[in-house]
């Protein structure tokens, strides 16, 4: 659209400059009267000659006269046609958008396109995790749309309930709350808590002192971009070689190995039992360095149950998530294992 009407305006200059450089040698006109003549001859508006012409004044008018009528017409189509193909494009857009939104199903909701939310959106589609965008600033889904226009998202306010329904809210396996606002991310925790209360939700802080009210609100995690930072820095500092490892790790960098948590589903093989009972490790060849019981709200090291480096003789149940490292394969299989 942008291209084709600067290609209109730049056309309209080139026939006005030839137009008055002509008047000018053809008919020895001033600037303005040859800059006057050619308006009035290009726009066909029938005003009288600033004097009377001669054959090659009228000669040089006649092509000036045709030239500008195909060029307006021409440039005026262009950009009708851009505005058409524009809205159709954008309303058939709309309606696809519309139809996969009322499909998809077991996806998170990411609310807020900011720094953070572009982070977490880069590596959601790196583990090809399904999700769907909430942002208010329409300028900021173009920007997206330009970059990666497969995208799935919803325009409008992520505190509003209707637009958490049309992401899919209730059908949605967990939400991001990462909008620039405490306030906002508060609210959102509350609407989402309350439209689907098996949802997992996590949520940015920007002061620390919101972190307990928006856990209040219904939060499952809560986190500080800012105090992450600097953890992670000083561990880069104190422990260089465990964080590299780690970040190798967590962002798939190292594709042979993956560090990743599965759930023990109630109807699989392995409920109550132990690790040397579900042969896990010698079957599969999975290292299980942590468990999480589902009675535990955190995983706990110590002291407690041991969760961590757990042995043969520790029980499994059903809702405990282990916590795993191997191959992707091998991760396939125990999935499987721990869902049927």
């Amino acid at each position: 659209m942008q291209k084709r009407i600067l290609i209109f305006a730049a056309l309209i200059i080139a026939i006005i400059v030839i137009g008055v450089f002509g008047y000018y040698f053809i008919e020895s006109l001033s600037f303005i009267d040859a800059l006057y003549m050619t308006v009035i001859t290009i726009s066909t508006v029938g005003f009288g000659e600033v004097r009377s012409l001669s054959n090659a004044g009228k000669i040089f008018t006649i092509i000036l006269i045709v030239c500008g009528i195909a060029i307006i017409t021409t440039g005026v189509s262009m950009i009708f046609t851009a505005i058409l193909e524009g809205t159709f494009r954008d309303t058939l857009r709309r309606h696809r958008m519309a139809k996969r939104l009322e499909k998809i199903r077991g996806h998170f909701i990411i609310c807020g396109f900011g720094q953070v939310g572009h982070d977490v959106i880069d590596e959601f589609t790196r583990a090809q995790e399904e999700f769907v965008i909430i942002e208010k600033h329409e300028e900021r889904l173009d920007i997206l749309q330009e970059k990666k226009s497969e995208l799935l998202y919803v325009l409008g306010d992520a505190t509003e309930d209707e637009i958490l329904k049309k992401a899919g809210i209730e059908r949605a396996k967990g939400i991001i709350a990462v909008t620039g606002s405490d306030t906002d991310n508060l609210y959102i925790c509350l609407s989402a808590r309350a439209l689907n209360p098996r949802l997992r939700i996590i949520a940015r802080v920007i002061e620390s002192e919101a972190a307990a009210k928006v856990r209040k609100a219904g939060a499952d995690y809560v986190f500080s971009p800012e105090k992450i930072g600097g953890v992670r820095l000083a561990a880069a500092a104190l422990r260089p070689a465990v964080t590299s490892f780690l970040d190798t790790i967590l962002k798939g960098e190292y594709y042979e190995l993956m560090l990743d948590e599965v759930v023990v589903e109630s109807q699989s093989p392995f409920v109550e039992k132990t690790l040397q009972e579900t042969n896990i490790s010698q079957d599969i060849g999975i290292i299980i360095p942590a468990i999480k019981s589902h009675k535990q709200e955190k995983l706990v090291f110590n002291p407690g149950p041991k969760t961590f480096n757990p042995g043969p003789k520790t029980k499994i149940s059903a809702g405990d998530v282990l916590i795993v490292f191997g191959t992707p394969e091998q991760i396939r299989q125990l999935n499987k294992s721990c869902q049927r």
